[in-house]
C-alpha cells in the first residue's frame, strides 16, 4: 500500500506519534518511535489495554479521561520502567490531543511522545548536586564556626568577603565594624608593614601565603597568630577570584620554642650534669637521646644502646612486662613508671625507677624518661624490713615476758598481803610509828598489786590492737562497761548521760572499743572533784561525714598543752594523790593510732575535762 509523503516523513521522525481511534483507542498510524515506547509492533485495531507495551496503566486511564473531556494533556518527562532487571528508565514528555474527524464528535487521540531522558537525567544529577553542595555548605559553615581559629575569605582586591565569628571573640571588634578598615589597625605595628607586602604580593601572584604576625586581642595583648590562605579559581584557566584562609593562634608554641631554642644548649648541659640516665623517646616509643651519664653507666655508646636502650638492659624476666607496660602508654598517653632491675657497665643489675612523661612541644609529641638508681635504697629497706621483722618478733616476746611475770608475780603478792593481814592483825608495836608505817606498806602492797594488775591489762589490749572490725553498737558496749562500774556509781553517786543518737553504731574492735570506753569513763570517776558529785556526759556525732565521740566531765581538770593533741606516756600521772599506774590514757591513745584515729583533749582544771575521740579517717557505709 503507497503511503502518503507525510506518513513517511512521521514514520522516522524522532518522535514517537501515534492515533488512537475510538473510543476503544485502538492503534491507527504508529511510527517507529513509538514502537520503541511501546517495546515493539503495535496491531493497528488493536485496543491500547490489550497492547499497552511499557505504557502504565495510570496514563491508560489518562487516555481515556482525555477521549471522554476532549481536553489535551501533556506530561513532562514521564517516566516509562523498562522491564528486566538492570534496564535504565526512560523518560518523555507526552502529549494527548483529542482529534476530530467532524467539528463536534471527537474520533480518536494524537498521542506525542519525545525523548527527554538525557535533560531529564541531567536536571536530577543538577538536583543532587544543589542538594549536596547545599549539605556541604552547612557542614562547612559549621565547621569553620566552630574550630578554634579565624576563618576568612578575600576577593580578588583583598577584601574580606567573610570573617568567623571567632574574629570578632578574638578582636573584641563589633559585628558592625568593618574588618578591612580595623585589621591593619590590630596589627602590631612592627611587623605591620610586611604583613600587608606579603598578603599583596601573594593576591598579585596568584598564589597562597603562610606568614606570622602579632595581633591585638580583645585584652589588649598581642599574640602571635599564623596566617594561611590559598586562592580559589572558580573559571579555569584565569586568575584568582576569592582567597580562602586561616588565622591559629600559635602565641604559646612560640614562646617555647624560642625559649627550647635559647635554652636548647643550657638544658643539654642540665641532663649531661645529672647523674642518672636521661633520655628522650618519639612518639612511637623509639629513643632518639642519650644523656652523658647513660653512656658511663652502660659502657655504651648511643648507636650500641640503639631505639630501646633500656628495655634490652632490664633483667630477662622483666624485659616482657616493662615493654608491654611501655606499649601501654605509647598508646594511651598515660606516664610510664616502674621500679626494674638494670645492668649497669660491670654486669651487675642495679634496683632503678624507670620513669617517662608525654610532652607535646614544637617537635611534636615526645616522651622524656629518667633511670634513677636506687638500689642502695632498696636493699636498705630490705635490711629495714628485717629489722622491723625481726623488732616486732622481739616486742611480742617481751609482751609475753611481761604478761607471764605480772601473772607469776599475783601469787607472791597474795601471800605478802596475807601475811600482812595477818601481822596487822595479831601483832602489836610500841612504837608511835607504827600506825602510819603499817599504813604505808598498805599503801605500797595496794600500789604494787594495781601495777601488776595494769600492766597485764596494757599486754592483753595491745595484743588486741589488730583485732578484727566488725559493725557495733555503741550503747550495748556502754551497758556493758557501766556493769561493771556499778559499785563505783553507786559509792560517788555519780550521775551519767547518754547522747549516742548522732552515731549509734561504729566499725571497730570489740576488745579496743571496750578498752577506750572503759579508760575514759573509769577515769572520769577516778579522777572526779571531792566537792561535787561526778556528772559525766558521754555523746557520738557526725563530724564531716565522720564519727566522733566525746566524753565530758566535770573533775579535777588536767594541764593541757595548746594543741589539744597531749602525748600520754605510760606510768606518767598529774594527780599523783590519786591511785594508778598512768598507762590507761597511752593505752587509749595508742588503740587510736593505730587504727587511724587520734585523741583531743580540751581541759580546765579544778572544772573538767572533754576527751574527743576521732576514730579514722574513714568509716566503710559512713
Amino acid at each position: 500500500m503507497r503511503q502518503h509523503p507525510e506518513q513517511t516523513i512521521l514514520r522516522h521522525m524522532p518522535a514517537g506519534v501515534a492515533t488512537l481511534q475510538g473510543p476503544e483507542l485502538r492503534y491507527g498510524f504508529v511510527n517507529e518511535a513509538m514502537e520503541t515506547v511501546l517495546g515493539g509492533p503495535a496491531p493497528e485495531g488493536t485496543p491500547v489495554a490489550q497492547h499497552p507495551g511499557f505504557l502504565a496503566p495510570d496514563l491508560l486511564d489518562v487516555m481515556r479521561r482525555v477521549y471522554a473531556s476532549g481536553r489535551p494533556f501533556t506530561a513532562k518527562a514521564y517516566c516509562l520502567a523498562l522491564p528486566g532487571a538492570g534496564s535504565p528508565n526512560r523518560y518523555y514528555d507526552l502529549t494527548l490531543e483529542p482529534f476530530h474527524e467532524t467539528d463536534d464528535a471527537i474520533t480518536g487521540l494524537l498521542l506525542f511522545a519525545v525523548d527527554v531522558t538525557a535533560q531529564e537525567e541531567a536536571r536530577q544529577q543538577a538536583h543532587r548536586l544543589a542538594v549536596e553542595t547545599r549539605r556541604l555548605d552547612t557542614r562547612l559553615r559549621v565547621l569553620t564556626e566552630t574550630v578554634p581559629q579565624i576563618t576568612f575569605t578575600l576577593d580578588a582586591k583583598g577584601h574580606y568577603e567573610y570573617v568567623s565569628p571567632q574574629w570578632h571573640y578574638y578582636t573584641g571588634q563589633p559585628p558592625t565594624a568593618a574588618v578591612d578598615a580595623i585589621w591593619p589597625l590590630l596589627i602590631h605595628p612592627d611587623d605591620r608593614l610586611r604583613v600587608l607586602y606579603q598578603s599583596e604580593a601573594a593576591r598579585a601572584a596568584g598564589t597562597g601565603w603562610s606568614y606570622e604576625y602579632r595581633l591585638r586581642r580583645h585584652d589588649g595583648q598581642y599574640r602571635w597568630l599564623l596566617s594561611r590562605a590559598l586562592p580559589e579559581q572558580l573559571h579555569t584557566p584565569g586568575e584568582p577570584v576569592f582567597w580562602h584562609g586561616a588565622l591559629t593562634e600559635i602565641h604559646d608554641q612560640r614562646e617555647l620554642t624560642e625559649a627550647l631554642r635559647r635554652g636548647e644548649a643550657e638544658l643539654r648541659f642540665l641532663a649531661d650534669s645529672i647523674p642518672e640516665l636521661i633520655w628522650t623517646a618519639t612518639a612511637e616509643g623509639l629513643i632518639d637521646y642519650y644523656n652523658r651519664h647513660t653512656g658511663e653507666y652502660t659502657g655504651l655508646t648511643q648507636d650500641e644502646l640503639g631505639p630501646t636502650g633500656w628495655v634490652n638492659l632490664l633483667a630477662p624476666r622483666e624485659q616482657a612486662e616493662a615493654a608491654r607496660q611501655w606499649v601501654h602508654s605509647m598508646a594511651t598517653g598515660e606516664p610510664f613508671e616502674g621500679v626494674f632491675r638494670m645492668r649497669r657497665h660491670d654486669g651487675q643489675y642495679r634496683w632503678h625507677i624507670i620513669r617517662a612523661q608525654q610532652l607535646a612541644d614544637g617537635q611534636g609529641l615526645r616522651w622524656f624518661g629518667a633511670c634513677t638508681d636506687i638500689d642502695d635504697q632498696h636493699r636498705l629497706r630490705e635490711v629495714l624490713q628485717t629489722q622491723y621483722n625481726e623488732l616486732a618478733r622481739t616486742n611480742h616476746d617481751l609482751d609475753t615476758f611481761v604478761y607471764t611475770a605480772s601473772h607469776d608475780l599475783r601469787q607472791p603478792l597474795v601471800n605478802l598481803r596475807g601475811l600482812f593481814d595477818e601481822l596487822s592483825r595479831v601483832a602489836t608495836f610500841d612504837d608511835p610509828q607504827a600506825s602510819p608505817m603499817l599504813r604505808m606498806v598498805e599503801d605500797a602492797l595496794a600500789q604494787l598489786e594495781l601495777t601488776i594488775k595494769d600492766l597485764a591489762a596494757t599486754v592483753q589490749d595491745q595484743r588486741g590492737l589488730s583485732a578484727p572490725a566488725e559493725r557495733l553498737d555503741l550503747r550495748s558496749i556502754t551497758d556493758e562497761i557501766l556493769l561493771g562500774l556499778r559499785t563505783q556509781f553507786e559509792q560517788t553517786g555519780a550521775t551519767l548521760e547518754f547522747d549516742l543518737d548522732g552515731a549509734p553504731t561504729l566499725h571497730y574492735g570489740r576488745a579496743n572499743l571496750r578498752s577506750i570506753l572503759h579508760n575514759l569513763i573509769s577515769n572520769a570517776l577516778k579522777f572526779a572533784h571531792p566537792e561535787r558529785p561526778a556528772r559525766i556526759r558521754v555523746r557520738s556525732y557526725l563530724l564531716d561525714g565522720q564519727p566522733v565521740l566525746s566524753v565530758q566531765d566535770n573533775g579535777l581538770g588536767m594541764d593541757v598543752p595548746q594543741s589539744h593533741s597531749p602525748d600520754f606516756r605510760p606510768f606518767t600521772r598529774q594527780h599523783t594523790h590519786v591511785p594508778g599506774a598512768g598507762v590507761g590514757m597511752y593505752l587509749v591513745q595508742r588503740i587510736l593510732t593505730s587504727r587511724g584515729g587520734h585523741l583531743e583533749v580540751a581541759s580546765t582544771l579544778g572544772e573538767g575535762t572533754t576527751f574527743t575521740v576521732h576514730w579514722a579517717t574513714t568509716q566503710p557505709g559512713a
